[in-house]
């Protein structure tokens, strides 16, 4: 039986890498023709990210080979900090020498086999760049979208509001924000606000320039991957269906179903979550956490706090401590433990009735039955993991898509909304009613929300079984991919 290799390049960071390494795995249950080769690559030591990029050396199979490329000095730091996106599209274009040699080796040595073709490079979002490196070497090209549908609707928005504008985004005014008239973006229903759109499209540093160039490159692709699912996203994906843009394939949600691996997570600190939660009723806790980097200063970690005690709801608290000193009133503070940012006298007040840990088991977690709402970031990531276990979100975003992310849910029923522009900063704070709320409708067993997001969740198991409609969508990928090597 003949066999077809494809190379597959992921961003750097656990929250690219997980959902590919994930879609590899699919593949090559769903079919025995299919090898794959990851190229890893790197730009800085993080823990989080350095755990996961470890753990893929349990890969290594005769059908998965991981590939480190050798390390690029990355762009200067500071361009990370005033444009993350310009960053990332700086280090791709380093690194694509690299890549072409790695593939280049590649296909030298499967010219010897006859048993053997390398079909084609399978790019993460910002690695779409590369598409010269596939079309170079007579390569057909393809795009793995960890995000949804209804962002590819933003990169094809982009591509056309661009020729006609080719300049940032300008906030709109909040003391006028009648005067906003939206966006009529495909794969949405009603216009979306500018307050929710990704704020690299505001970014007068390079970051929206640097996403142009980024989404100017689907177009060459052979097909989009997505990591959604029909029935989560029917309207966006039926705005797709056309001869302009390249074939798409809805195959999520694509989800690691453990929890992903991390250096501040033992298994005592482990078994001691899953313990409290043994121990309360069904449906019954409050999940807070806000992904890898979101982090909260003082002064709305005390609103939480208070918005969590008012609440009367049981909580786990999932309370990072931010890599830098955090500012207060009285200037720069160094923040030893999670506990010194609580309001006085918290945690004797809520005693057993809530848990505050710095990281948590997200997946075990969500999965647990006594957890019944999620207070989250809307990293898509974690929205497909909240879906696939059931558990409504109370929407919270803080930076990326997120607040697109969190508008989407919204406009398809399926979250509770306390923000959808939120983007931190200490002038932005959310209070402790506004969070009381939101913890008081998420958690409230007869809402349409809670129900609707059950039976999304029953429909996403569905979708990846023999016969769904991901499960399908895979195997088209799979006979076009074959159809055009």
């Amino acid at each position: 039986m003949k066999k077809v290799e494809l190379i597959f390049v992921p961003t750097p960071g656990a929250g690219h890498l997980a959902p590919t390494v994930e879609f590899v795995k699919r593949l090559i249950h769903h079919d025995d023709r299919i090898l794959v080769t990851i190229l890893s690559i790197e730009w800085h030591s993080s823990g989080f990210a350095d755990a996961y990029t470890e753990s893929l050396a349990t890969l290594q199979s005769d059908r998965i080979q991981v590939i480190q490329v050798s390390r690029v000095d990355p762009p200067p730091l500071h361009l990370w900090t005033l444009a993350p996106e310009a960053f990332v599209y700086a280090l791709i274009q380093s690194y694509i020498p690299h890549v072409r040699n790695a593939v280049t080796n590649i296909l030298s040595m499967k010219s010897t086999s006859d048993s053997t073709r390398v079909a084609g490079l399978v790019l993460d979002l910002f690695c779409s760049p590369m598409v010269d490196v596939a079309t170079e070497l007579g390569l057909s090209s393809y795009i793995y979208l960890t995000s949804n549908a209804s962002f590819f609707g933003l990169v094809l928005y982009l591509q056309a509001l661009h020729r006609q504008i080719s300049s940032e985004f300008e906030y709109p005014n909040p003391e006028n924000p009648s005067k906003d008239l939206g966006h009529l973006i495909p794969g949405f229903a009603n216009p979306v606000p500018s307050c929710v759109l990704p704020s690299f499209m505001f970014n007068k540093h390079g970051s929206y320039t640097a996403f142009v160039k980024i989404a100017e490159r689907f177009k060459d692709a052979k097909g989009i991957v997505i990591n959604t699912f029909e029935e989560l996203e029917t309207y966006a994906l039926s705005c797709f269906v056309n001869g302009q843009n390249p074939p798409i394939y809805p195959v999520g949600p694509v989800i690691h179903l453990d929890s992903l691996p991390h250096p501040e997570l033992d298994q005592l600190q482990r078994d001691r979550i899953m313990k409290w939660l043994d121990n309360q009723p069904e449906s019954s806790v409050v999940f807070l956490c806000f992904g890898s980097h979101g982090c909260h200063g003082p002064p709305q970690v005390k609103e939480i706090a208070l918005g969590l005690e008012q609440s009367g709801q049981r909580f786990l608290w999932s309370l990072h401590m931010p890599e830098t000193p955090l500012n207060d009133a009285a200037g720069a503070v160094h923040y030893k433990n999670p506990e010194e940012m609580l309001p006085e006298g918290f945690l004797e007040r809520i005693q057993e009735r809530g848990m505050i840990c710095r990281w948590a088991p997200q997946v075990d977690v969500l999965g647990h039955k006594a957890v019944g709402g999620f207070v989250s970031h809307c990293g898509w990531n974690s929205i497909l993991e909240s879906l696939w276990h059931g558990v409504p979100i109370v929407t919270w975003p803080i930076y990326a898509e997120q607040q697109l992310n969190a508008y989407m849910m919204k406009e398809v029923g399926l979250a509770v909304e306390l923000r959808l522009d939120y983007r931190g900063g200490t002038s932005d704070i959310v209070e402790a009613e506004e969070i009381e709320e939101g913890v008081r409708q998420v958690m409230d067993a007869g809402s349409e929300v809670r129900k609707k997001v059950k039976e999304m969740a029953e429909m996403a198991r569905k979708a990846v079984m023999n016969g769904g409609s991901s499960f399908n969508s895979i195997g088209r990928f799979i006979e076009d991919m074959l159809a055009n090597t």
